[in-house]
């Protein structure tokens, strides 16, 4: 099964302006065309009032994510080696980190940036992430049950946001340490818990009543919670830091230089932790090794092809690093790749507008994420890629140029994307909350 799979649309597409309350206009984010004017808006932005230019840069994310994910799912195979090789290995599981990331940003955006809402307005934002959130499971049972490859993870993004929900109105600092302890404490707490479901019987229990296990033909609520790709315990911190990054001033560029470093810094401490930690520990690599089918535990400190697990987690598992590894080095690694690419992207919005303006249709596609990813898993359902009735390459290349065409023309004339628009209408409702 590929894994890479996009966030939520919360995440996905930017917070249209009636949501954002004071964060931006309507047009600060409608078009890509508003991409040249990125440096000059940047420059005029208050602290409370986040430019345009961040707001692409945002968008410009999303859309690097999108592409990471088409690579996972319709391109090469990593071991094609080379240049080409290290990109599609670099883009698995790194890029469903950065949409998890991304995801938490928009929550903020929607429950209020800088300051969250209160009152009716906070009430009314608290009912739109529940319906989105709803609206995001129901979607993703329906494209898990086409059985593509494709690990649909938008029934855990669903999840995940309703697990986060009650932390919007906290402040940046408790945010981080919230984040911190999660990144330590949830794989631990996972990894115990899946040990239990290995060896008892209260998860078939729990399946065998769960009404949502019934009705999609899955595990239900324990597959999204604790044995599915995506867990919600162990994406969380993804979420969390995103929440954190959208309370920053990302519109100086002393705060995106250290959102870059602490990036690095945690990249440096998930991957480089993980390599100590398997030569340091006693037999580590050989039990890896012996526990997964892949090639080789060499590459367990950053790389999917250790493979995956074949009977059992043993212990040593913990030290590993590989994307959908699910332990405190990976999520430290992967959260500080999303942070590098985030500030890169803010930055070069910022501060370059003749690099920003032909990296607008990749932000278009960063602000239809959600229809270019519905889209993409219905056409790898009807063309059955699985099959590769196309060189892989060419397959990709066609994915990415296809969705840059399909959404620049699309964000000229409408603010949001097809799918964008229906789940805005469902969280229409909420205006009649007091």
């Amino acid at each position: 099964m590929t894994h890479d799979a996009p966030s939520v649309p919360t995440a996905l597409s930017p917070a249209p302006a009636s949501e954002q309350g004071s964060t931006s206009t309507s047009t600060s984010i409608s078009t890509p065309a508003t991409a040249s004017t990125a440096a000059s808006a940047s420059a005029s932005a208050t602290a409370s009032e986040p430019s345009t230019g961040r707001l692409i840069g945002i968008d410009l994310a999303r859309g690097l994510a999108v592409f990471g994910m088409y690579a996972a799912h319709v391109g090469p195979d990593p071991s094609v080696g080379g240049p080409l090789g290290f990109v599609l290995e670099l883009a698995r599981g790194r890029s469903s980190a950065l949409f998890a990331l991304l995801a938490g940003f928009s929550l903020v955006l929607i429950t209020g940036r800088p300051h969250p809402r209160t009152g009716r307005a906070g009430r009314q934002a608290v009912g739109r992430i529940l319906i989105r959130s709803v609206v995001l499971v129901v979607l993703g049972f329906a494209l898990t049950a086409l059985d593509t490859d494709v690990d649909v993870i938008l029934a855990f993004y669903g999840l995940t946001f309703l697990a986060v929900l009650p932390l919007y109105r906290l402040r940046v600092r408790t945010l981080a340490v919230i984040g911190a302890a999660c990144a330590l404490v949830m794989p631990q707490l996972l990894y115990v818990i899946r040990q239990s479901i290995d060896n008892g019987d209260w998860a078939d229990t729990v399946i065998r009543w769960d009404p949502l296990a019934r009705v999609s033909d899955t595990d239900g609520l324990v597959e999204l919670l604790f044995t599915g790709e995506y867990p919600v315990l162990t994406w969380m911190p993804f979420m969390v830091v995103g929440m954190v990054v959208a309370r920053l001033d990302l519109g100086r560029a002393k705060i995106r230089a250290r959102l870059a470093l602490a990036g690095g810094g945690l990249a440096v401490l998930g991957y480089g932790g993980s390599w100590l930690a398997l030569r340091l520990v006693p037999n580590a690599h050989a039990t890896v090794a012996a526990a997964t089918d892949g090639d080789s535990a060499a590459s367990a400190w950053w790389s999917d092809t250790v493979g995956y697990l074949t009977d059992g987690t043993p212990a040593a598992w913990l030290l590993v690093a590989a994307p959908h590894s699910q332990t405190t080095f990976s999520i430290l690694g992967n959260t500080g790749v999303a942070l590098l690419v985030v500030a890169a992207c803010v930055a070069v919005t910022a501060r370059m507008p003749r690099v920003t303006r032909p990296a607008t249709p990749v932000a278009a596609v960063g602000m239809i994420s959600l229809t270019a990813y519905v889209l993409h898993i219905l056409a790898i359902y009807v063309v059955g890629m699985e099959e590769e009735t196309v060189p892989a390459l060419i397959a990709l290349l066609a994915f990415i140029a296809t969705a840059m065409l399909l959404a620049t023309a699309w964000t000229r004339r409408f603010r949001r994307g097809p799918l964008e628009y229906l789940l805005h209408a469902t969280t229409r409702v909420t205006r009649h909350i007091k």
